[in-house]
């Protein structure tokens, strides 16, 4: 991110990290090739309680919060997000999402809010959200395998599990 857009960036992802998310389900979509299958995440904004909670009311998130939820969902399926065949040449390991690259996928079409990256930079991004005004929330990849759950659990503050061998542990 440019100077410039550092304070945005920031502001968004305050917003989109703190957002109540529900999954309500997701599917893998096949592809010709096994390796590059999809997955179609659908989501809804509020977090699981009694109906009729002000606080989490879905259509009200969505008017404060939408921009944020998709800004973060962008930038952790930038920063997942790896070369392909050609587009090694334009990739740089230390990038980041910024403000300009959110934007310039950004549109307003069929009554929601969609953003949608290809590559970007050399990664191969693969990834389209819709936010619709009744919270619902739809996260489609392509060719990223099952990254987008895991994108969510880190969201939720989880740590990825890596394995740890002997030479790691401390001793007894």
């Amino acid at each position: 991110m440019t100077e410039n857009d550092r304070p945005a960036g920031h502001r968004l992802i305050e917003i989109g990290a703190g957002v109540p998310l529900r999954v309500l389900g997701h599917e893998v979509l096949p592809a010709l090739d096994e390796a590059e299958f999809g997955i179609r995440l659908e989501l809804k904004l509020g977090a699981d309680g009694e109906e009729g909670d002000d606080a989490d009311d879905p259509e009200e998130l969505v008017e404060w919060t939408a921009f944020g939820l998709m800004f973060v969902l962008g930038l952790v399926a930038f920063e997942d997000a790896r070369p392909r065949d050609a587009s090694a040449l334009d990739y740089r390991e230390k990038d980041e999402l910024s403000v300009s690259d959110f934007f310039e996928g950004l549109t307003f079409r069929a009554g929601a809010l969609h953003f949608r990256a290809d590559y970007i930079r050399g990664r191969r991004v693969k990834t389209d959200i819709t936010v619709r005004s009744d919270g619902s929330v739809t996260v489609t990849t392509v060719g990223r395998g099952k990254a987008p759950l895991r994108w969510l659990d880190r969201l939720k503050g989880k740590k990825a599990m890596h394995i740890v061998s002997d030479e790691q542990q401390d001793p007894p």
